[in-house]
C-alpha cells in the first residue's frame, strides 16, 4: 500500500532533508586519500545526532553503520571501517536520516582527486540519470516513466543497469511501497499522485550488469569488478510537479 502524506508531513520531511544535506557537507569536507570510511561514518553520525534526529540505517536489520560506504567496483551497502580512501577511487555514501516521524535518504558518488576519464563519466551520466527520473516525477505519470528515463540515460551511454535493487517509497518507514526500478517501459506500473514519496536511486556499473554479495551479507559488487556508481535523492509528488526533499544547495 503507498502512503500518501500530508503537506504537513511533507514538511517534517523538509526539515529530515536539511540535516541529511549537512550531514553531506561535513562527509564532503572530510573526504580525501587516507580518511577511512568508519572515519566518514563517525562524523555522520555525531552529525546526525546533533540536530536531534536518528541514523536510519544503524542497526536496521543489523547492520552495523549511521551510513554505507561503496568505493570503486561496490555498488551498494558497503559496511563502513577500517579502509582506507585512496587517491583515484570513487565513492558512494548514503545517508537515511529519521527526524519528526519519517525517514528521508539520499546517495552521492564523489570522485576522491583525481580519477580516470571513464570514472568521470560513469558518476556524470549516472548522476544525469537520477536527473532525468527526477524529471519524470509529476501528477499522472507513472513509475515506468521514471525507471525508463535513468535506463535510457545509462545506456545510452554505453553503461549497465543494476536491476537486482530498486529505488523505494519512503517516509514513516525506510522501505515503504512502491518499488521504483530503475528500467522498464514508460506508461506501465502505478500512477504518481500528490504526497507519494520516493527514494529514487539510480546504480550504474561501468561494465556488465551482474552483482553479487560478499560474504559480509551486506557488501554487494560488480560481478565483473567494474566500477559501479549510485545516486539517490528523496523526491515528493507535488500538486503541480516534484520537490527534491534532499537537494543540496539552494532549493
Amino acid at each position: 500500500m503507498i502512503y500518501k502524506k500530508s503537506p504537513e508531513e511533507i514538511a517534517a520531511m523538509r526539515r529530515g532533508g536539511d540535516i541529511l544535506v549537512q550531514t553531506f557537507e561535513k562527509i564532503e569536507a572530510a573526504l580525501r586519500p587516507g580518511a577511512t570510511t568508519g572515519e566518514l561514518d563517525e562524523i555522520a553520525e555525531t552529525s546526525i545526532i546533533a540536530a536531534g534526529a536518528t541514523p536510519s540505517f544503524k542497526g536496521y536489520r543489523g547492520f552495523t553503520g549511521s551510513i554505507c560506504s561503496s568505493p570503486n567496483e561496490v555498488i551498494v551497502h558497503g559496511i563502513p571501517g577500517p579502509q582506507v580512501i585512496e587517491e583515484g577511487d570513487i565513492i558512494s555514501i548514503d545517508v537515511g536520516v529519521y527526524f519528526e516521524g519519517f525517514h528521508v535518504d539520499s546517495a552521492w558518488t564523489f570522485p576522491v582527486g583525481d580519477v580516470t576519464a571513464q570514472a568521470a563519466e560513469l558518476l556524470k551520466v549516472t548522476e544525469a540519470s537520477l536527473d532525468a527520473a527526477i524529471a519524470q516525477c509529476r501528477p499522472g505519470a507513472r513509475l515506468g516513466d521514471v525507471g525508463h528515463a535513468v535506463e535510457e540515460t545509462a545506456e545510452q551511454a554505453g553503461f549497465s543497469i543494476v536491476r537486482e535493487y530498486v529505488g523505494h517509497g519512503v517516509g514513516r518507514s525506510l522501505h515503504e511501497d512502491p518499488q521504483i526500478p530503475n528500467y522498464g517501459p514508460p506508461g506501465r506500473r502505478e500512477v504518481l499522485a500528490p504526497g507519494m514519496t520516493l527514494a529514487i536511486e539510480p546504480m550504474v556499473n561501468a561494465g556488465g550488469a551482474g552483482t553479487k554479495t560478499l560474504g559480509d551479507g551486506w557488501t554487494v559488487v560488480t560481478a565483473d569488478g567494474s566500477l559501479s556508481a549510485h545516486f539517490e535523492h528523496t523526491v515528493a509528488v507535488t500538486e503541480d510537479g516534484h520537490e527534491v526533499i534532499t537537494k543540496r544547495g539552494p532549493r
